[in-house]
């Protein structure tokens, strides 16, 4: 499936917040240390090309949470810190969609297709692709631009990180979205535009 369709497609940037330095708080091991680097690259892309994006910020209404607004870790991560003039989302469940007006915001400008990024991969990534499919947008997860920790099985069994990565994006790929990489993403932009 080609990026590029009836518009120019829109970068989400999900949850790519401070919270998350914390390893051991999500889980004790994360993956893909260069997704925050990937998603640099993919967010000085579209503001190079003047292309439509959304920053996503959770801000949990549980007081504790280190994503709840006024702590630190709210707070966008330094390498994707939104410019002045760019929309920032705010959101306190998985999806970006609920209880927001992303999906408004993106069919008043006839988006229709999206390439989602951020953290984590098989939280609030997951669920906002799984949404915007049955929305009925061309779904695209930049797989190195996302993360994922390690979890708990319902056994008390450990899946490591990249296991929990891989396994999110497998359930996504061909049915919610196509898996693709950064570069992957830049290069078909670049042949299209």
């Amino acid at each position: 499936m080609k990026i590029l369709r009836n518009t120019l497609p829109a970068l989400i940037l999900i949850d790519i917040q401070k919270a998350f330095d914390h390893i051991d708080y999500w889980g004790g091991e994360r993956n893909n240390p260069d997704a925050e680097l990937n998603a640099r690259k993919l967010l000085d892309y579209w503001r190079k090309n003047d292309l439509p994006l959304f920053h996503i910020q959770h801000c949990s209404v549980h007081p504790g949470s280190l994503l709840a607004e006024g702590n630190p870790g709210n707070e966008h991560k330094d390498i994707v810190r939104p410019l002045t003039g760019e929309t920032i989302i705010k959101k306190s469940v998985n999806s970006a969609f609920i209880g927001t007006d992303l999906k408004e915001r993106l069919d008043a400008a006839n988006i229709d297709t999206l390439v989602i990024i951020g953290l984590t991969t098989e939280h609030c990534v997951s669920t906002t692709a799984r949404m915007a499919a049955n929305f009925g947008y061309n779904v695209f997860v930049a797989a190195d631009a996302t993360a994922a920790f390690a979890k708990k099985g319902i056994n008390g069994e450990r899946y490591n990180a990249e296991t929990t990565h891989l396994t999110a994006l497998s359930h996504l790929n061909e049915e919610f979205a196509i898996i693709v990489n950064t570069d992957e993403i830049i290069r078909q932009l670049e042949e299209t535009m």
